[in-house]
């Protein structure tokens, strides 16, 4: 789990990277929480999801936003952040130009940052959005939705209502050519707190679905 530092927009990022030496072998970056509540990389979810990447044979990224932890700059309201989860994509392709696939994860705020990410990149393939604040931010931007993925939430979630996801979910379903799978968690609250290892099971089954069924193991 080696620490890189890379250059962004705001200066310089922290991260952790893990490597796969296999010829073009997949990458995945992932979005953290809230920086202003809390969110690091570190977070519980982002780490299990770095390693199930990892155990997939992927070169995985995550990274702290601007204004977090050894990351400089000052908290940007999601724009800042759009450009460092940009930033960091560069990076992460700099070392693997020869990449199959390309995924992408966010936890809440981080899983709307990489939404909009997904929004301007073509060569991201699939994504997992954990608990996106389909209540708090504008989704409109996935007018259509560029690739097929999984969101997962938990119907205990006091920060953003189940229904205010499914809104956000079936309007993405109505797309042609994209397939948006939707997983609830029973009595997960918004970080899957006691939830965590059930939260895994459903993303690592979809991950490795996909991945088969696409042709990219």
């Amino acid at each position: 789990m080696p620490e890189v530092i890379f250059n962004g927009p705001a200066g310089r990022i922290e991260a952790r990277y893990h490597e796969n030496k296999t010829p073009n072998s997949p990458i995945a970056i992932l979005l953290h929480p809230h920086p202003q509540f809390g969110g690091t990389m570190n977070n519980p979810i982002v780490h299990a999801l770095y390693y199930a990447f990892a155990q997939r044979d992927f070169s995985v990224l995550r990274f702290n936003f601007r204004g977090v932890g050894r990351s400089q700059g000052m908290y940007d309201n999601g724009a800042g952040e759009l450009s460092d989860a940009a930033a960091a994509l560069d990076w992460l392709q700099t070392f693997n130009k020869d990449a199959r696939t390309c995924w992408i994860a966010g936890v809440s705020f981080g899983a709307w940052i990489s939404m909009q990410l997904l929004m301007r990149r073509p060569e991201i393939d699939g994504f997992l959005s954990i608990c996106p604040m389909a209540n708090h931010y504008d989704f409109s931007f996935l007018a259509p939705c560029p690739a097929s993925g999984l969101f997962v939430h938990g119907n205990n979630d006091s920060v953003t209502p189940l229904e205010d996801v499914n809104k956000l979910v079936e309007r993405l379903k109505t797309q042609k050519g994209i397939i948006i799978d939707n997983e609830v968690i029973d009595g997960a609250n918004h970080f899957f707190e006691g939830k965590l290892e059930e939260l895994m099971g459903v993303t690592i089954d979809y991950l490795d679905a996909r991945l088969k069924s696409d042709g990219k193991v």
